[in-house]
């Protein structure tokens, strides 16, 4: 039996290799993708502060560092018993938007559309982010990373640092908005949302006019069928730093829905022999294996789940852009992974429109920023929907809110068993009686791009924390053990 790696992937944040084993005639007989570093969070952060966990957790990652921050931060508050002021909360979501701008906008033009700007299967040396500016026109380019500085600008301003922020306080906010503050983030407003339209036109002029690329996000190789999983606000909307989080079936109906520790009700991580990373899948489904389709019990998270479980979203832009694409596949949910892209362009849209929205409040500069905390209450759980999908941030303390447990559940590691479908599924269709070159095995890491990878967020748990249970098996499938609320 022959064996392929790609090793390292490329185009992703972190470090992980695929291997391809291929039968005797050359056809793929499976495909694994392998997360081989660990970060270990989890473990170092027991014996600190609770309200030094959001500082710290931000640096997970130099990209995901706002997501960890703020889901470490609410479930701060949860630990103290405090919610965050009315202000307090405006400040945290303008922030959070903002940060969702640049995300996007990183993952957009550096990791997704130079495979098809460039071509799918085109020299690594020419498709990159470089070669997609000399494609669209240095100018071009420029504008696009000035416009991206607006929002990294507005993330400096209310976190205290461009990269890992500072102003976390259980309850609130550690400063006020000053007046002029406010003003130069409305200026930085408008060049986010200009960021957001350039961005879907040009999903759309070098994209979707593209009819090998359209039978491509439309066809079956890119496919994968799931359950999702994602946020919900009162009306239904997308929504990113707090709501309902709301499963749907992969004929869109919904399956149920939880808020704060609730998740432990629906979510159960399966531990794999071959990857630092778990499995996790629906725990009422029970587990069905790596496997896609009716009736499977894994879950997708991210901008294509919160597309196929939100009923649009609640900014005149973003609503449009939405049902553009509903009408293109032809309704929800959407299994074309492919689409991903798509949908990460029309968030970028939303969330810059929300940006513009709060900053024009005149309310945000209000002194009220923070809370009186009482007693530490022993446990919080805080979920948010991170750039890549559904985080959430589970901590134990003492009664002096020190950390005695902590369990997080990245939006990567929810995606495990999605991602290694979409892997294999691209290799059993591209690689055939052994042909394999470099525009090949670049095709089959297309299969992985969409989800926006972040290894380095999701290698952090270790058997014997919090109650999440945990099942082993053997390698033919059979129940070992069920582990749950050991240390």
């Amino acid at each position: 039996m022959q064996r392929i790696e790609i090793n390292p992937m490329t185009r992703l944040e972190g470090h992980g290799k695929i291997t391809i084993f291929l039968d005797d005639k050359g056809n793929v007989d499976n495909a694994f993708w392998q997360v081989v570093e660990f970060m270990g969070y989890e473990k170092f952060l027991i014996g600190m502060p609770i309200e030094e966990v959001p500082r710290t957790v931000s640096t997970v990652c130099g990209v995901c560092r706002a997501v960890h921050f703020m889901a470490s931060l609410k479930a701060a508050d949860e630990v103290y018993g405090v919610k965050p002021t009315e202000t307090a909360r405006k400040l945290r979501e303008l922030f959070y938007y903002a940060h969702y701008v640049e995300d996007h906008m990183e993952i957009i033009y550096a990791l997704g559309l130079p495979d098809f700007v460039c071509g799918p299967t085109a020299s690594p040396a020419e498709r990159n982010l470089v070669g997609l500016i000399m494609k669209v026109g240095v100018d071009v380019g420029r504008d696009v990373l000035k416009k991206r500085f607006a929002a990294v600008r507005i993330f400096e301003i209310l976190g205290g640092r461009p990269s890992h922020p500072v102003a976390a306080i259980p309850g609130g906010w550690s400063k006020r908005l000053k007046e002029e503050e406010r003003q130069e983030i409305l200026r930085y407003a408008d060049e986010c949302v200009e960021l957001g339209k350039f961005t879907l036109k040009a999903f759309k002029d070098l994209v979707l006019s593209n009819p090998q690329y359209v039978e491509l996000i439309k066809g079956d190789i890119y496919k994968v069928v799931t359950n999702y999983l994602g946020t919900v606000d009162e009306a239904g909307k997308v929504t990113y730093y707090d709501g309902t989080q709301v499963f749907v079936d992969t004929k869109g109906n919904e399956i149920g829905r939880f808020s704060g520790k609730e998740y432990l009700e629906w979510i159960a991580e399966r531990t794999l022999p071959w990857s630092y990373q778990k499995a996790p899948y629906i725990k009422k489904l029970g587990w069905k294996g790596i496997v896609d389709g009716e009736g499977t019990s894994l879950y997708s998270v991210g901008p294509l789940a919160r597309f196929n479980v939100g009923n649009g979203f609640d900014t005149p832009g973003a609503q449009e852009a939405y049902e553009e694409m509903v009408e293109f596949f032809g309704g929800k949910p959407v299994h074309n992974i492919l689409g991903y892209h798509w949908a990460r362009a029309i968030e970028l849209l939303h969330c810059a429109e929300k940006v513009k929205e709060l900053a024009s409040d005149e309310s945000i500069t209000a002194p009220d920023v923070r809370q009186e905390l009482g007693e530490a209450l022993g446990e919080g759980v805080g979920i948010v929907e991170a750039a890549r999908g559904t985080l959430i941030h589970h901590y134990k303390t003492d009664s002096k809110g020190i950390v005695t447990d902590a369990n997080i559940i990245v939006a990567t590691t929810h995606n495990k068993g999605s991602i290694n479908i979409a892997i294999k599924r691209a290799a059993e269709n591209f690689i055939k009686e052994g042909k394999v070159d470099e525009g090949i095995l670049n095709l089959v890491e297309m299969a992985y791009r969409p989800y926006d990878l972040c290894l380095a967020c999701s290698t952090h748990t270790l058997p014997g924390k919090l109650p999440v249970q945990i099942d082993i098996y053997t390698k033919d499938g059979e129940l070992v053990k069920s582990l749950r609320n050991f240390k």
